[in-house]
């Protein structure tokens, strides 16, 4: 999730500052072997599409080697990372899931900021729709606020399950608009469509590209979008934010890290390399067909993005009651 109000707390996610004796060991011709890109998720997701992607577009300078290591709700392939030699060779590619591990898990074998150094944020999505099936008849926003306030804790809306972006987004939008729609979580993001479709849960905040099909067959219906703009896909969807709830925006992210202490030099050439890639038309073409916006950040605006989003989290779950386990 991409958040526009930026935290206080940036200095931690900068890169540490490479020492004489570091930089004497930097090589200048980086790199000069292919580069492991840990993806701790099953492969056929996003980040695999993502990562494949680029890897297209920077083979001039090397081979991006995509290494699937699920497990532990993303946990494992990410401490694989921390753990690994800050040389420039191994890359996390993870997702907005990062900000909210560290809510939901007690013991994290890593520490999410301190452990790792932020290159840059590769991707936004373009958005989460709040769709609703047909048996709800608010049409806007506003009606739907309305029918929500009118009966606190009656209308229900899934997610993929606790702790998952799905249940943060809609928690924020309880936070923003005043209202108590109650959580159904699901152990997938697809079994919560199916039961929205089916009438079996009210509501859900979901990623565009999946919930359009169901948008489109008159199946459910979409009542607004998370990001801060609208989305080309349905034109006429407003966002969340210009439909009376300020401030609301929450847009899924996915991006790239090295481990702690990985010298700066390294960081910028493949930052630099990633936001040329992201500039090319194939590449804007693919990731608009696949429901993402190109970002290329730099390390220090992704950071704050980061550290803003771990304390909103926080935040959030403190208000419900959720507990790390």
């Amino acid at each position: 999730m991409r958040l526009i109000k930026l935290g206080l707390m940036t200095a931690l996610l900068v890169a540490p500052t490479v020492s004489v004796a570091q930089a004497a060991d930097v090589q200048s011709d980086y790199p000069t072997k292919p580069i492991r890109v840990v993806v701790p998720y099953a492969a056929g997701g996003p980040m695999d599409y993502i990562g494949r992607s680029l890897g297209r577009k920077m083979q001039h300078i090397t081979t991006l080697v995509i290494d699937n290591r699920p497990g532990a709700g993303g946990a494992l392939g990410t401490d694989l990372v921390a753990k690994a030699a800050p040389d420039g060779y191994t890359i996390l590619h993870t997702s907005s899931s990062h900000a909210s591990l560290p809510v939901i898990t007690k013991a994290l074998p890593y520490d999410p900021v301190k452990d790792f150094t932020p290159i840059t944020l590769i991707v936004n999505s373009v958005g989460f729709l709040l769709v609703s099936h047909n048996g709800i008849t608010a049409k806007t926003i506003p009606e739907f606020i309305a029918a929500a306030k009118a009966q606190p804790g009656k209308i229900t809306y899934g997610s993929g399950g606790v702790g998952n972006v799905m249940h943060f987004a809609a928690e924020l939008f309880n936070d923003k608009a005043g209202t108590q729609l109650m959580h159904i979580p699901y152990k997938g993001v697809g079994q919560a469509i199916v039961d929205l479709a089916a009438g079996r849960v009210d509501t859900c905040f979901g990623p565009a590209t999946a919930l359009l099909p169901q948008i489109k067959s008159g199946r459910i219906k979409a009542l607004g979008i998370t990001a801060p703009q609208r989305w080309s896909g349905l034109p006429d969807v407003p966002t969340i934010d210009e439909s009376g709830v300020k401030g609301y925006i929450f847009v899924p992210w996915y991006a790239l890290w090295f481990p702690a202490r990985t010298p700066d030099a390294y960081v910028k050439r493949i930052r630099n390399e990633v936001a040329t890639a992201l500039q090319d038309a194939e590449i804007k073409t693919a990731m608009a067909e696949q429901g993402f916006v190109p970002v290329g950040s730099t390390p220090a605006e992704f950071a704050k993005i980061v550290v803003d989003e771990i304390q909103l989290n926080r935040r959030l779950a403190a208000k419900i009651g959720l507990q790390p386990e």
